[in-house]
């Protein structure tokens, strides 16, 4: 299985990628609206096909990616029956298997935190994803979204600390850089519900923490009940210069060779290799006006480069082209990409 773990530090999300390299497939439980970019940049990168996102519950600190990564894959969205979100493909009930082909979950409802929280379990009980309701070395709040402290109590340690205590954790939060713990870390250790804690206990903690209100609530919630959908129902604007423009996940932008043979009078191409690397009469006919600035020269030079049009940066095997894009990004240019794959795959460089 390809088991990634992201994050999103807006939010301090983490979003979890599992795929499987015999199918191709893949989901996401809890992508953030603005990462649906990288997060398809990197399912693009390794190979796979997202067939489903899943959130753990409709959270109040950031907006789903659900509906804009089905807009953009044709993925099937699924999250708890009893949150009612709209554009839901799979409602999610306490017991309920579900996943991709090769990697298979189990829904366990968790409330507590929401009253539609649900974590889920790696078949085989090796990894589970709690969501808010189990963090490492605590949960989530229990004051708000039909939260209820007793309930959370419950969920936890009748739900989570019942799987193996080698069940790795993996939360939708963490504030302190904290990556994963496990099930038996918890039961011992966690601060709010671990050691030797009974429910007076816990309830006791949760009710005099006294926290500020989530400040996103008010436009993540509705937004979450909608599985991110924005209310205009339009997709985020996005550069069109280019119809094979694809940001890597390294967070590059590129265009095709192909693409840029049939649009070259179009765009302003900079070769940024060395003096020395250029071979006159090299390049294909279409190609021979590029700029040449060394990259090594070019913050300096980037007065040089033409502001009319979209630049395509140029050299041996993408890699300098690529430091090229951020340097001009860095001037305020947007309408750049890096040519992919440099001129290697034009038989050049």
């Amino acid at each position: 299985m390809i088991f990634r773990q992201l994050f999103d530090a807006a939010s301090s999300t983490y979003t979890y990628l599992l795929g499987d390299t015999s199918s191709g497939e893949a989901l996401l439980i809890d992508p953030v609206f603005e990462q649906a970019q990288r997060d398809l940049s990197l399912i693009r990168e390794l190979g796979l096909r997202l067939k489903l996102v899943v959130d753990t519950h409709a959270h109040a600190d950031h907006i789903t990616a659900a509906w804009l990564l089905k807009q953009k894959t044709g993925c099937l969205i699924a999250s708890a029956a009893v949150i009612n979100a709209e554009h839901l493909d799979i409602p999610l009930r306490h017991g309920q298997a579900f996943g991709v082909a090769g990697v298979s979950l189990e829904a366990r409802a968790t409330p507590g935190h929401t009253g539609g929280c649900m974590s889920y379990v790696l078949a085989g009980q090796s990894m589970v994803f709690t969501g808010d309701a189990l963090l490492i070395r605590g949960c989530g709040r229990s004051d708000f979204q039909e939260g209820d402290a007793a309930t959370l109590y419950h969920s936890i340690t009748e739900q989570l600390f019942s799987l193996p205590d080698a069940c790795e954790v993996y939360p939708a939060h963490d504030y302190n850089g904290r990556t994963q713990s496990s099930i038996g870390e918890e039961r011992q250790y966690n601060a709010r519900v671990g050691g030797s804690a009974n429910e007076a206990d816990f309830v006791g903690y949760m009710q005099a923490m006294n926290l500020p209100h989530p400040k996103k609530i008010d436009e993540a919630v509705p937004a979450n009940l909608r599985s991110g959908r924005p209310e205009n129902g339009k997709l985020p604007p996005e550069p069109d210069w280019a119809d094979d423009l694809r940001v890597t996940y390294a967070g590059v932008p590129e265009v095709g060779s192909e693409w840029l043979l049939q649009h070259a009078a179009q765009v302003t191409l900079l070769d940024v290799r060395q003096a020395g690397e250029v071979i006159p009469g090299e390049l294909p006919e279409v190609l021979k006006q590029a700029l040449q600035i060394p990259l090594d020269q070019l913050r300096q030079r980037v007065c040089e480069v033409p502001n009319g049009q979209p630049v395509v940066t140029l050299c041996r095997s993408g890699r300098r082209s690529a430091m090229a894009v951020s340097i001009l990004r860095e001037q305020g240019r947007e309408q750049v990409a890096s040519l992919r794959g440099g001129l290697l795959p034009l038989g050049h460089g």
